[in-house]
């Protein structure tokens, strides 16, 4: 099994920059990917930035140049991957998401992490 844990939320001004960071650990092996996600009051979870284990990243338009997702870092028992928020903007605000996605045949699964909170204010 995997384990997910964000860390690193809180308030942020406008124009800010903040740092997430998610620690997933257990089974995690092969060809898999490390996300994060975020959901809004009343709007559906959108991908914000992943990076796959061959280091492939992807964002979402509305983070580009903004956001950046380090690589990932493995530990002993850990892999960490850091979501770098810049030039905050009031739409970043949400609950914010790890996930690690097993692509490894057969069909994999996804964990969640239980979401941090990003407030944006002045």
């Amino acid at each position: 099994q995997v384990q997910v844990v964000e860390s690193g939320g809180g308030l942020v001004h406008p124009g800010g920059s903040l740092t997430l960071s998610c620690a997933a650990s257990g089974s995690i092996f092969g060809i898999y990917v490390i996300g994060w996600y975020r959901q809004a009051p009343g709007s559906q979870r959108e991908l914000v930035a992943q990076i796959s284990s061959g280091e492939v990243r992807r964002y979402a338009d509305s983070v580009k140049g903004r956001f950046t997702i380090s690589r990932i870092f493995r530990t002993d028992d850990k892999y960490l991957v850091d979501l770098q928020m810049g030039s905050v903007k009031d739409d970043d605000a949400a609950i914010y998401y790890c996930m690690h996605r097993d692509l490894n045949p057969p069909p994999g699964r996804d964990t969640w992490g239980k979401g941090i909170q990003v407030t944006v204010s002045s």
